[in-house]
């Protein structure tokens, strides 16, 4: 099949209920698929890197799209802790899955940690003045953007551009050695509905520039980088040039 256009179809997690026991086993799924293609680690180089003219005085304010169950940041966390020792941070999900031990393990690193249950599109939809934070310092999306068509996604990256100073989002790559990669996930011993999801997020997934050009639509003062990252993912960093 050509992997020359994006092709959004539903995943079977996104359809479940959170107490679902097919639901906890592909969150535990993709717990092990974040490991395998290294998301925290390209997250947290680029996070380093987006921020390394920041002032370190105050809290670091970070927004995390599509959150689910806070592991991705947790790890990021503990990469970055050392440089920003205080961080504000906001996990926005349409559902409610960050576990008591995640909160600790944040609070021990000294990060707030605040989950905002609601789903991206409407808080995009909202007037900036309802937000908890008019502008964060950095908002972060894990596996997230390729849920949604362009238009959706046109929609949401505006809201993003008007609520941050960097924007920093690790996608599946739309490629055959990322389908490739996919079809040889029940090598990790991982359910049917994760290999499943797995297929339908490369096949929605980004190449190229993709996600610049819909970014770019009447937004200027933003440096784009846009690069395939690791075996499998697209990596996609929108720095301010100016204060908002």
């Amino acid at each position: 099949m050509s992997l020359r256009r994006r092709a959004v179809h539903p995943e079977i997690l996104d359809e479940l209920p959170a107490a679902d026991p097919r639901a906890v086993r592909s969150r535990r799924d993709l717990r092990r698929v974040n490991r395998v293609i290294g998301s925290c680690s390209i997250l947290s180089r680029s996070l380093r890197r987006s921020l390394a003219s920041a002032a370190h005085h105050a809290p670091l304010r970070i927004l995390e799209l599509g959150a689910g169950d806070g592991s991705v940041t947790l790890c990021i966390a503990k990469r970055i802790a050392t440089s920003w020792p205080a961080a504000e941070l906001t996990l926005l999900d349409r559902q409610a899955l960050i576990a008591g031990p995640t909160g600790t393990a944040f609070a021990h690193l000294g990060w707030t940690l605040q989950p905002l249950i609601v789903d991206a599109v409407e808080w995009a939809r909202a007037p900036t003045q309802q937000q908890p934070e008019q502008c964060w310092d950095v908002i972060l999306a894990n596996l997230f953007l390729h849920h949604f068509e362009d238009d959706c996604l046109r929609e949401l990256l505006s809201a993003v551009a008007g609520r941050c100073n960097a924007f920093i989002a690790c996608e599946p790559r739309r490629s055959f050695p990322a389908l490739t990669g996919s079809l040889l996930l029940p090598a990790l011993g991982v359910s049917a509905d994760t290999r499943h999801d797995a297929v339908v997020s490369v096949r929605a997934g980004f190449r190229g520039n993709e996600l610049s050009r819909i970014w770019s639509t009447r937004r200027t003062g933003w440096k784009l980088t846009e690069r395939p990252a690791g075996l499998f993912s697209h990596l996609f960093v929108a720095v301010r040039g100016e204060p908002p």
